[in-house]
């Protein structure tokens, strides 16, 4: 067993966990988070996306001794409980979910995509989300959802309403 400290959604977690266990069943099965969904466990689909230390990775290809003495951020923590983020704002806003199973990493996918480029062309929107993967819609709600997001980010410091 490993000991590891983590951060998750402003939260220190401390506890064991076997070397080979994977980042997002450490999140769901040890502390809960159960948001971060599994997806295909061979980091093809996205599903399982979370912010570590800031940047978009796919937990199902991270072992959770890879995270010790990080921060990560899941779906349940980029809300603050009141007021949406402004990407979960536009994705409802403009129906960038179906079934909704891809949407938790889409999200946060978007929320590094936008941190590294605000006002992203369509183009740069594919290619930015080109890992993750949606079963259900041909992507174009999902590409204004985050077309609109950036326009909500650079509008001012308010979230958007739930």
């Amino acid at each position: 067993m490993a000991h590891i400290t983590v951060t998750v959604d402003g939260t220190s977690y401390k506890g064991e966990v076997e070397p080979r266990k994977l980042l997002v069943h450490w999140l769901r099965e040890d502390i809960g988070r159960v948001g971060t969904v599994v997806g295909c466990d061979t980091s093809n689909c996205g599903a399982c996306t979370v912010l570590l230390n800031g940047r978009s990775v796919k937990s199902c290809s991270v072992l959770a001794v890879q995270a010790d003495g990080s921060e990560v951020t899941t779906i349940q923590g980029l809300s603050d409980g009141n007021e949406w983020h402004p990407v979960q704002t536009a994705f409802k806003e403009c129906h960038g979910l179906q079934c909704g199973y891809c949407t938790p990493g889409m999200v946060m996918a978007t929320v590094d995509l936008l941190s590294e480029n605000p006002t992203p062309s369509e183009q740069e929107i594919r290619e930015g989300l080109e890992g993750n993967l949606c079963r259900c819609t041909g992507y174009h709600n999902i590409v204004k959802s985050v077309s609109y997001a950036a326009d909500l980010m650079s509008a001012g410091p308010t979230k958007g309403a739930k």
